[in-house]
């Protein structure tokens, strides 16, 4: 996964995809991106606002993976 801080990085908002796309049953996420499938059919148009919110969620589901 790419490394992006939503807070603190400026620019246009990078897609976290990796092109590992499964997701994953138990927990609704994608293995590669930890995006919901809603999350993921949404970005393409979504705005610079709701992609950085998705950044926080993402990094915030990796810290709970890990906690």
């Amino acid at each position: 996964m790419i490394d992006f801080d939503p807070l603190r990085d400026p620019g246009p908002v990078p897609s976290p995809c990796i092109s590992i796309c499964r997701m994953q049953p138990q927990t609704g996420l994608c293995e590669g991106c930890l995006r919901t499938i809603d999350e993921i059919v949404a970005w393409g148009g979504a705005s610079e606002e709701t992609k950085r919110a998705v950044w926080t969620e993402i990094h915030r589901r990796r810290q709970a993976a890990f906690d």
